[in-house]
This record gives C-alpha cells, sequence and structure tokens, in this order.
C-alpha cells in the first residue's frame, strides 16, 4: 500500500480543524451562521473517522460480528444528528432528513458512481440479484411511508396519538425485516454480498496485512461519536437562526443539506470505488445506505419519538413522498439490469437536481 494517503482523507483530515473553531464559535458568540458553517465542516471529517474505525474494528471482531457492526453504525452520524434534532422538536427537519437521506444515496451518491465510473469504463457491471433485491425491499418502505401518510390524507379527525402508534407498529415491522435483510445477507446468501468487500476493507490506515489494534479503534470511535453528538448539538441549535439569514427554508436543508453533511464520507467512498471499477461494493454503499434509513434508523427514530415525547410519526409530508418515490422508481429502473453507465448515471443525477430545485423553491411549512 502507498505511503500517501489518496486526496479524499487528506481532505477530511485538514477539515478537522473546524472542530475546535466550531466550539470557539459557539464560546465567543460568533454568530449563529458562523457556529452552522463550522459545526457542518466539523462533522464532514469526524463521521469519516467514525466510518473508518468502524471498518477497522470489524475486520478484528470477523465477519459476522463486523457485518453486524457496519450494518448498525452505517449511519450513525446521521442518526446522532436526528436524535439531537427530535430531541430539540425539531420534528419536520428530522423527517425531511429521512427523506433526503433516500433520495441523495439513490439519486446523488449512485448517479455520481455511475457517472465518474462510466467515464472511465464503457460499461461496468454488478449483482442484478442482489439489486432486485433492494429495489423489492425499498419498494416495501415506501409503501411503509404511504399507509401512515395515506391515512392521514384520507380521514379527518386522526389525531397525533393514533398516528404515533400506527408508526410504531410500521416501525417494529420494518426493524424486523431489517433483521430478515441482515440474516439474508450475512448468512444464508451471504456469498451475493462477498463481492470486493475484502478489498476494501482496512479503511486505508494500516498495512496490509496488519491486524488493527483494537481498543485504539474502539477509543477512536467512542472519541468521535462524543464529538458528532457535540456538534449535533451546535448544528441544530443554530439550525433556524442560520437558515433564514441563507434565506433557505427547513425543508430544503433537511432534504438536502443535513443528508449530504451526514453521508459525505461514504458518499465520497461510493465513488472513488465506482471509479476503480468495484460498482457491486458501489452500488451497495449506495442502495445498502438508503435501506440503512428506510428500514432502521426511520424506526428507530420513531421509537425514540414515543420516548422523547415528540410527536415523531412516518406521515411525511406529501411533497416529501413523492420526492422519495420517484428517487426509487428510477433508481430501481436503473440498477435492475445490473450493468451501468455514464447516461444512466446522469439520468440520475438531473432528477436529483430537479427534486433539489424543486425543494429550493418550495415554500416554507
Amino acid at each position: 500500500m502507498s505511503r500517501n494517503l489518496p486526496i479524499k482523507d487528506l481532505i477530511f483530515a485538514a477539515l478537522l480543524i473546524f472542530v475546535p473553531i466550531s466550539l470557539l464559535a459557539e464560546g465567543l458568540h460568533w454568530g449563529a451562521l458562523t457556529v452552522f458553517i463550522t459545526a457542518c465542516l466539523a462533522v464532514l471529517p469526524l463521521a469519516a473517522w467514525m466510518g473508518t474505525a468502524t471498518e477497522e474494528i470489524a475486520i478484528v471482531v470477523g465477519p459476522s460480528l463486523g457485518g453486524l457492526l457496519n450494518a448498525t453504525f452505517g449511519n450513525a452520524t446521521e442518526l446522532i444528528i436526528a436524535l439531537v434534532a427530535l430531541k430539540a422538536g425539531a420534528v419536520n427537519v428530522v423527517k425531511a432528513s429521512l427523506a433526503g437521506s433516500i433520495i441523495g444515496n439513490l439519486l446523488l451518491v449512485l448517479g455520481f458512481s455511475m457517472f465518474l465510473g462510466g467515464l472511465r469504463y464503457k460499461e461496468q457491471e454488478f449483482q442484478p440479484t442482489v439489486a432486485r433485491i433492494n429495489a423489492s425491499t425499498m419498494n416495501l418502505a415506501v409503501i411503509a411511508i404511504l399507509m401512515p401518510t395515506a391515512v392521514n390524507y384520507t380521514s379527518t379527525g386522526v389525531d397525533e396519538p393514533i398516528m404515533q402508534r400506527l408508526s410504531l407498529v410500521v416501525a417494529a415491522v420494518l426493524i424486523g425485516v431489517y433483521l430478515l435483510t441482515l440474516f439474508f445477507s450475512m448468512k444464508t446468501h451471504s456469498y451475493l454480498y462477498d463481492v470486493g468487500v475484502e478489498a476494501e476493507q482496512g479503511g486505508g490506515f494500516t498495512e496490509a496485512g496488519e491486524k488493527p489494534n483494537l481498543w485504539l479503534w474502539v477509543g477512536v470511535l467512542l472519541m468521535v461519536t462524543l464529538l458528532v453528538a457535540i456538534e449535533s448539538e451546535l448544528l441544530v441549535g443554530a439550525l433556524e437562526e442560520a437558515t433564514q439569514q441563507l434565506g433557505l427554508t427547513k425543508l430544503f436543508t433537511g432534504v438536502i443539506l443535513l443528508p449530504i453533511i451526514g453521508n459525505a464520507a461514504e458518499h465520497a467512498t461510493a465513488v472513488v470505488v465506482a471509479m476503480k471499477d468495484k460498482m457491486d461494493l458501489s452500488v451497495s454503499v449506495a442502495l445498502g445506505s438508503s435501506l440503512q434509513i428506510a428500514l432502521f434508523v426511520a424506526p428507530v427514530l420513531v421509537i425514540a419519538g414515543w420516548f422523547f415525547d415528540q410527536p415523531m410519526d412516518l406521515n411525511f409530508n406529501p411533497f416529501e413522498f413523492v420526492a422519495v418515490s420517484v428517487a426509487v422508481l428510477i433508481a430501481n429502473s436503473v440498477s435492475s439490469d445490473g450493468r451501468s453507465n455514464w447516461l444512466e448515471g446522469t439520468l440520475l443525477l438531473a432528477t436529483y437536481v430537479v427534486i433539489g430545485a424543486a425543494f429550493f423553491f418550495h415554500p416554507a411549512i
């Protein structure tokens, strides 16, 4: 392995400077906008280090436990930000960020991966069986979002406690399906998911063949998790005033900005491996992250809302539901044949730009 760090790792290392800067901005009262921007920039490298620490620990504990660890912590940064926002009562922002994460992974990440990979290689291939399974599971997620939304908009007098109880039932079903997908991918049909994984394990921070220091990386993971929680508090605390100063609605911030910040490291990984002609791994990262948001993160937030006494449910804004449905539809259509090229990537990116523009001009709710 080369001693030189990849460019993306150098960028994330440089961005660590914003961790102390954001803390100073809050302590010295430099203004909400400064706090918001520096906290956003600070979260980027912390998310990258959280992902790296998880991967290094996964190497030591073995494939089964390691797979479970990766599946659990894959969207930990976004989950922490959402939990902090939920506790602060920003329920609509949390819902928007969930919808935005699914949209971003399916259109922005997969689109860039197919586009940039397709510029280097005329046509790339990935496991079509896995793509079809992911497509079916994402269809279930759309149905799960549709039901509470449909109940609310086809009935009168549905109060929040009833909607929350319905959402809790749906959340329990989704978590059950998520556990079954883990069992499917790590046990009964693990051979479908093994392509290219070993080649990318290690995160680029250890020499090939060298066993990572387990306790070092556990310490890194705990420290980074704490810092992400602190930065999330700063980010959420400055969110309302900062977005007003930037002229952005909370809807646009939740759907577009927050998902990009929380998933930047994972996004970079998917694009980089696609440019190395490892589309199996790239598609797995993009689609797997969307599934984790829909089947694990969203249900956990519904349950957390019940504990926090916040009205968190799966009754999404109809416009958010339409956007998620469109993203799932075109992503399933493009990935169903197990082949990709630069034009298909362009189609996904164009759809993301159109949806992003619609959310930008959508009036604040």
